[in-house]
């Protein structure tokens, strides 16, 4: 096994590290803050999440798709002190790997995790299963995961969230969204115990989502991003046949690259499975967005526009069967741009039996046109074909 001073240094000499950037990469919480320490290594860049009174990295670490505890370790190491993770990742055994990796520094760190539960009792349990399986007295960012309407807030999940708080279990509160993000940003932002909202963000998303996480933000509400990397595709090796489509050097740094120019998200979540994405990402904070990445990104998204779901809500409730079109499309996303079939396969699996039954060639035309060109019947027909 590698030592830490090997890793780090196999790291840090692959990275383009700021022209300013000034010395020391870990972490201590000193009073509540979590600020860099002083050391010998490069610093990254921090910068404050909302009104929490902490620092993160520009470039947190999502861990949704790792299963490498040694790469968890190495960001960590480095500097990285974002952390995310949720009770249901890889069968609920992801938050196990996470706590192991980040033990030995559990204090220099902030590990965020969440519950799908729209239960009370159910949430509550999560939380307490997430204790256990991080192996850790409190978790400092705990998210209601997938809410896509403010009634999936409801004023008893809000008490637990509160209680949670108060028991010492959990430091900061808030909740994720993939859908009706606007909306929920503009009603949710600045309200108790909505300390950080994590939002699907990137360089596909119209400007009024931009101008919603600005307005969230102004409320002294964090902001974190995910889905950064629109889709993915980082993964696609040579011999697949959508290579040669997508595989283009640069253009998974440029989509980090956008997402961090938007000085009102105060960490993005890229998913990570190895060393070199590591290093790819947080190469991202070592140059600002220029105009080649911008041409490097209206290319890719000439590419995607046909595959990629935005989740802009337009095909919400349009489908006469009831498919939840754009999860069942982010479920493809899963598979074919992160290469996690067992993922996908696994979330699609979760829907009602009613909905997985259906067969989109049964019907003889789809009530749906998305307006950005998504060819959702071959993209649902792929899903069905592959998971059901």
């Amino acid at each position: 096994m590698k030592s830490r001073s090997s890793r780090r240094s196999f790291l840090a000499a692959g990275l383009a590290w700021p022209a300013a950037a000034s010395t020391g990469s870990r972490s201590v919480l000193t009073s509540g803050v979590l600020e860099p320490a002083k050391g010998e290594e490069p610093q990254l860049r921090y910068r404050e999440l909302g009104q929490t009174g902490v620092k993160v990295t520009e470039v947190g670490f999502g861990c949704l798709v790792t299963s490498d505890a040694a790469v968890i370790e190495a960001a960590a190491e480095i500097g990285v002190n974002l952390f995310d993770t949720a009770r249901s990742y890889q069968g609920g055994n992801n938050e196990r790997l996470v706590g192991r990796a980040l033990k030995s520094r559990r204090k220099e760190v902030l590990i965020s995790t969440k519950t799908g539960a729209h239960e009370p009792k159910k949430a509550m349990a999560d939380l307490e299963t997430s204790l256990r399986e991080l192996d850790t007295d409190y978790i400092d960012i705990w998210y209601l995961h997938g809410r896509r309407r403010t009634s999936d807030i409801t004023d008893d999940l809000l008490e637990v969230l509160e209680k949670a708080k108060k028991d010492g279990k959990v430091r900061f509160t808030g909740f994720s969204t993939h859908n009706g993000m606007k909306a929920l940003l503009r009603a949710c932002a600045g309200k108790p115990h909505m300390d950080v909202i994590l939002v699907k963000y990137n360089f596909t998303m119209d400007p009024e989502l931009k101008a919603a996480i600005a307005e969230a933000r102004g409320k002294g509400t964090g902001i974190v991003a995910m889905k950064v990397m629109a889709g993915g595709f980082r993964k696609i090796r040579p011999g697949h046949p959508l290579y040669k489509k997508f595989h283009k050097d640069g253009t998974m740094v440029a989509a980090l690259k956008w997402v961090l120019a938007d000085k009102n998200v105060d960490s993005a979540i890229p998913s990570i499975t190895d060393m070199e994405q590591l290093e790819e990402n947080l190469g991202a904070m070592s140059a600002p967005l220029s105009e080649e990445d911008r041409k490097l990104l209206a290319e890719h998204l000439d590419y995607i526009r046909p595959l990629y779901c935005r989740t802009c809500g337009a095909c919400e409730g349009r489908c006469p069967r009831g498919l939840p079109v754009s999860d069942i499309l982010r479920h493809l996303s899963y598979a074919e741009g992160y290469g996690q079939f067992q993922l996908a396969r696994e979330n699609f699996l979760e829907l009602p039996a009613e909905v997985r039954a259906v067969r989109c060639a049964d019907c003889a035309e789809c009530a749906i046109d998305c307006p950005h060109g998504v060819r959702v019947v071959e993209r649902l027909m792929r899903a069905q074909e592959l998971f059901a």
